[in-house]
């Protein structure tokens, strides 16, 4: 996909809408060759995904062998919205807390309290994370109004065909 074609997309409300929310589902090869796929809390940053894990997470020996990675973003209302995206994942090391995981942690419900002990907690646990950072290459919005899975889309099609007949 073009980055325009990518960027309209993601720009529609309803990607807006799924990329503000606390939780994806990131699959990708293990480093036997066998699928993951595990939900991780991210944010978006207006062009990329953010994902920040412990060191020795384990993932992060995958995603240096196979850095390829399918996110899924959706609701668990019906109609279902979901939002698909495919890109590379970036590994990037950083000293202490990077701010990102801070925020991305900040839609649970705490109270003033419990946010000071829980970033306290955090701040004595990690010396250093890795950002896991993603540019979407594909996206696909279902939204079941204006799109839909291309098997459904194939689907309605052949229908119309055999209708016209």
């Amino acid at each position: 996909m073009e980055p325009h074609e990518i960027a309209a997309i993601l720009d529609r409300p309803a990607s807006q809408e799924l990329l503000a929310r606390d939780v994806l589902r990131m699959a990708y090869v293990a480093k036997d060759g066998t699928p993951r796929n595990v939900p991780v809390s991210f944010t978006w940053n207006g062009a990329q995904i953010v994902v920040c894990t412990s060191t020795n997470a384990p993932k992060l020996r995958s995603l240096r062998h196979h850095p390829a990675v399918a996110l899924t973003i959706d609701t668990e209302v019906h109609p279902p919205m979901i939002l698909l995206l495919r890109g590379y994942a970036e590994l990037d090391v950083v000293r202490g807390i990077p701010q990102e995981y801070l925020e991305m942690n900040g839609s649970y419900q705490m109270t003033p309290e419990q946010r000071v002990d829980w970033e306290a907690e955090v701040r004595s646990l990690y010396e250093s994370m890795v950002r896991i950072v993603i540019t979407p290459t594909w996206v696909k919005l279902i939204d079941f109004e204006t799109t839909l899975p291309s098997a459904v889309e194939e689907l309605v099609q052949q229908r119309a065909e055999r209708q016209r007949v």
